[in-house]
């Protein structure tokens, strides 16, 4: 058994755990490894360094072969116990947090034996403690020691770059250019670039860049790659150059339209560039894609969306293109094709189950439209799909089942499924409070939903929120003063609450009362948030209640205009009513009562002023 420890080799023994480009220790035969099994991991912790091969190779990934290459010549050196101990020594430190001593160790070692992978250990060791110009020995170690070694050099480039030591990093740059064959060249152009955006020195990785692809200047990816770097520069007008001469060398290039596209900057010439280009080539599909996401942020919807269908039609189930069609379907009121295509989305998702895209969000969206059709069973379904790992969405998904459930009718049903509910949090507690209300006001239960709200106020006295739902609902039943009482306490806690001031003072103008008052608050609400059309509408209805029925008209019709609400159109009918012009006071009621015939304001305005439509 002696005799059989003492022939092992350093070869044999590194060949048998070969060492893996990652901070980790590897794996030591024998006594070696179950040691290292309980060692703690080490406390110095960093990203990998970023392979070279992660953009020189593509889709590829360093990593060292189970077994070493056939090309890698490894030296033949005996393991003697020194060895051993100083190679245990090392990973059980390193784990235990400690770089330096390691590192030292494992380049002494690499020096002494020549074997390029104790090397790579060491560059590893220093790159977990992020000693750059440590891993960068290491690696120019390695290299030296394998200089057959494709990862070696990789590594080393990669290094050089991150350390801004480009000389020799440039010469390697060039000769995979000039050893690339031209077909492969272009890409490897791409991947240079990519791996220079790590240096630091951007303007010394851009003339780097320059001078590499000065020998292939009439190639239209060189353009391509330099219009792309003086446009991470902000040399806008020198990317623009180089963008257009890439589109001119060739005209039917996608990489080299969307780069025009980018550093041209104008939204308009650019749908227009896009639209261009697909007219001559129909099937440039990252074209079709950008040039609908331009219309989308210009509000074309419709061409938008007839641009995602081109898409479709090609990949009928792309979960992108099928999310996209729904959103801008739903953007041009169109229900049943945004189901139609959001439902579509679930199904791509459930196809390719290592699709990152999380669902919740679609499934909430779905309910909703299931649920303005009027089929609440499907609205509970499509919330079903939420899974309990995605905790917030499931939560929320839980409370709109319980309403959905109400809405059915099965309020003791609603009401069970509520108490059963696990709310941890406080904020979680308080929105089964609110959902507790809302579904008993929906039953036309207003007391019992008050009775909740009284307890969930008292129990909550510090969350704006349900205080400013309990006013509401207090208001609702005629009670005034705690109405009042707190929405002051909302505005006390929240002092930017724009909503409390404007509820506030909106209550005192609808009773007439303390119309200075009202006026000042809705006045700071109004400052706080001066899009906001319902608070244009309170600031109508107070003046109009001050008797300035001018004002009163003009902030209402800024209202309207913004949101074609019923109660906005009731106020500024009953202003222009009696400002004499009744015709036109009618016609907004009569489209008021078409929207809603049951609405509370409209009916109560009509009997006040003792008028039939």
């Amino acid at each position: 058994m002696k005799n059989a420890f003492v022939i092992v080799t350093l070869s044999g023994l590194l060949s048998a755990c070969a060492v893996a480009p990652t901070p980790h220790a590897p794996a030591l035969a024998g006594a070696a490894a179950d040691a290292q099994a309980d060692a703690p991991a080490p406390a110095a912790t960093a990203e990998p360094l970023p392979p070279a091969a992660e953009v020189l190779a593509e889709g590829e990934r360093a990593s060292a072969p189970d077994e070493p290459s056939a090309d890698l010549k490894l030296p033949h050196v005996a393991l003697s116990k020194e060895m051993l101990y100083k190679l245990m020594k090392a990973e059980l430190e390193f784990r235990g947090g400690t770089w330096q001593g390691p590192y030292m160790t494992l380049m002494a070692l690499a020096q002494q034996t020549r074997d390029p992978r104790l090397a790579q250990r060491a560059a590893e060791m220093a790159q977990a403690a992020r000693k750059g110009s440590e891993a960068l020995a290491a690696i120019r170690l390695w290299r030296e020691l394998a200089p057959e070694s494709d990862e070696a050099g990789q590594y080393y480039i990669a290094a050089s770059v991150m350390a801004d030591d480009l000389g020799e990093a440039g010469e390697l740059f060039a000769a995979r250019l000039r050893d690339a064959a031209p077909a492969n060249r272009g890409m490897a152009m791409y991947q240079i670039q990519q791996l220079l955006t790590r240096a630091k020195d951007k303007a010394a990785a851009g003339a780097l860049l320059e001078r590499l692809l000065a020998p292939y200047i009439a190639m239209s990816e060189a353009r391509v790659v330099l219009a792309q770097s003086a446009y991470a520069r902000g040399a806008n007008d020198e990317a623009l150059a180089h963008a257009q001469e890439a589109l001119r060398i060739k005209p039917d290039s996608e990489i080299a339209v969307l780069t025009l596209a980018q550093v041209s900057g104008e939204q308009g010439d650019v749908g227009s560039l896009l639209a261009k280009f697909l007219a001559a080539n129909p099937g440039a599909r990252e074209v079709r894609a950008a040039l609908a996401r331009i219309l989308v942020t210009q509000k074309q919807y419709e061409p938008a969306r007839k641009e995602f269908l081109a898409l479709l039609k090609e990949q009928p189930d792309n979960p992108g293109t099928l999310y996209a069609l729904g959103i801008l379907s739903m953007q041009l009121s169109d229900p049943a094709a945004a189901e139609t295509y959001l439902a579509g989305f679930i199904t791509a998702l459930d196809k390719n189950p290592g699709d990152e895209r999380d669902p919740a969000k679609v499934l909430i969206m779905l309910s909703q439209l299931a649920e303005e059709r009027g089929d609440l069973g499907a609205a509970r379904a499509w919330l079903e799909k939420i899974e309990p790992e995605d905790a917030p969405a499931w939560f929320s998904a839980q409370l709109r089942s319980a309403q959905l459930m109400g809405k059915q009718g099965d309020l003791d049903g609603a009401r069970a499924f509520l108490d059963a509910l696990k709310a941890e949090e406080p904020a979680q507690q308080v929105q089964v409070v609110l959902v507790q209300s809302q579904v008993l006001r929906d039953a036309g239960k207003i007391e019992e939903a008050y009775a909740v709200m009284e307890r969930g106020a008292a129990r909550f006295p510090s969350n704006p929120d349900l205080l400013y739902d309990f006013a509401l609902l207090a208001e609702k039943l005629g009670r005034v003063d705690v109405m009042e009482k707190n929405l002051r306490m909302v505005i006390a806690q929240a002092p930017d609450n724009h909503h409390a001031y404007n509820a506030l003072g909106y209550s005192l103008a609808e009773r007439n009362v303390r119309l200075d008052e009202a006026l000042a608050l809705i006045d700071k609400a109004l400052k706080m948030a001066p899009s906001d059309p319902f608070i244009m509408d309170s600031m109508g209805w107070v003046q109009y209640r001050l008797g300035n029925l001018n004002e009163a008209e003009a902030h209402l019709r800024r209202a309207y205009a913004l949101r074609n609400d019923v109660e906005i159109a009731v106020h500024l009918g009953e202003v222009l009513w009696h400002k004499g012009q009744k015709s036109d006071a009618q016609q907004l009621w009569r489209e008021a009562r078409a929207k809603d015939p049951k609405n509370d304001t409209l009916k109560s305005t009509l009997a006040r002023l003792q008028l039939k439509l």
